[in-house]
């Protein structure tokens, strides 16, 4: 902005702008103008009282409407913005937004004021009807691979440190962080009884009804025994399990990392000489671990309750032939099985959560972009190696 050299300023062509507000002393005024002319026969703007959001008071279309034919004088008009009371960043938006305001005409205006004006003046808009930028494969690929690169060695780093953290508590016993342990298997075990026997109920009522309407086609109602205790205990009892615990308490992990790298406590750990994996890591990953297998016979007991309810209704079996029959129709393996899956998908919930956890940045977009990731990535890694186990062991606990 530049300064002009005020000549004299004639009174005729005054155009003083009250719109309805009284101007009597001591009343607050609010953002107005008038124009007055000089003796080169420009028009001088006069900007008057608080450019605001509180002295425009939802003004900005009229008062840019009335404003833009002054604009569009380039080299007749100056801004002559002294008597601006306060300017904030929605009275500079207003301006800047008028044709020929900071070109190619003269203003005059305070130091702080010209300060907030230029900033505006200087932002770099986009052209209107831009192309949209051409996708790149080798970019995108490349960008993925870095991305692919920097979570395996996160990942990797990660599970190394819990190692070294294991063989080092199992020589000194007494920094086993019994308390945290505790805690987080009361958390991720006793508070998710309620949803996880609530799902499983369900489940196994859905599948009681769905397969005694075949099995009765076949004549072979008997067999819903079978179906049920192969399918819950082997399957559908560690998968439910494992997926509302990695919703429920991983979402929970790593919330709570993101929070206390927002608060600093991560840094105030490091400080003080405490190492995060043990306090922090760790005690996740074994409570899970130990949690979730509890957790999965929980989910199998209640599944085949509801299913040996449905079965009773719909096929007429008994609730104690049903509890008799299962042993013999079930192999004990697949049970064992059931809760060997357990302890792995507890593990790999926990180390997912914390991996996502440890990389959110100290801003709440990250929080919940690394949380929702946590999620995602931790019930695929579940159905993922749910399927390993189901290749591995096809010929165990089979008929």
């Amino acid at each position: 902005m530049r300064g002009i050299h005020e000549g004299n300023v004639t009174n005729e062509g005054t155009n003083r702008r009250e719109n309805g507000q009284s101007t009597t002393a001591g009343r607050f005024e609010p953002a107005g103008y008038h124009t007055v002319g000089d003796e080169h026969g420009r028009t001088i703007v006069v900007l008057t009282g608080p450019w605001t959001l509180r002295g425009i008071n939802g003004r900005a279309n009229t008062l840019s409407q009335e404003l833009e034919k002054y604009a569009r004088n380039d080299g007749k008009v100056v801004w002559d913005c002294r008597e601006v009371e306060s300017l904030d960043n929605f009275g500079a938006l207003i301006l800047w937004r008028l044709q020929g305001f900071t070109r190619g005409n003269a203003i005059e205006a305070r130091p702080e004021h010209a300060a907030l004006c230029e900033r505006w003046a200087q932002r770099n808009t986009p052209p209107e009807n831009t192309r949209s930028p051409r996708v790149r494969p080798l970019a995108a690929l490349s960008s993925i691979a870095r991305a692919a690169q920097s979570h395996l060695t996160g990942f990797t780093t990660l599970v190394g440190q819990f190692v070294l953290d294991v063989l080092h508590l199992a020589r000194h016993g007494e920094d086993i962080p019994w308390k945290d342990i505790s805690a987080t298997i009361y958390e991720a075990g006793v508070r998710a009884l309620g949803i996880t026997a609530l799902v499983g109920a369900l489940v196994g009522i859905v599948m009681s009804y769905l397969s005694s309407l075949e099995l009765r086609t076949f004549g072979a109602p008997s067999y819903i025994v079978n179906v049920l205790g192969l399918s819950i205990m082997r399957e559908l009892g560690p998968l439910l399990a494992a997926i509302l615990v990695a919703g429920r308490s991983g979402s929970a992990m790593a919330a709570e990392f993101g929070v206390m790298r927002l608060t600093e406590e991560l840094d105030a750990l490091a400080a003080m000489g405490i190492s995060r994996t043990v306090r922090l890591v760790l005690p996740k990953i074994v409570a899970l671990a130990v949690a979730l297998p509890l957790l999965v016979v929980w989910t199998d007991a209640i599944a085949l309750f509801g299913g040996m309810v449905a079965a009773h209704i719909t096929l007429g079996i008994g609730m104690r032939g049903f509890v008799y029959a299962l042993p013999s129709a079930v192999p004990v393996v697949n049970f064992v099985l059931g809760i060997v899956k357990g302890a792995v998908f507890g593990t790999i919930i926990a180390l997912v959560a914390c991996h996502f956890g440890l990389r959110i940045e100290p801003n709440t977009r990250s929080l919940g972009i690394e949380t929702t990731n946590a999620v995602v990535t931790g019930i695929t890694a579940v159905i993922f190696v749910d399927a390993m186990f189901a290749i591995g062991f096809r010929g165990i606990g089979l008929p």
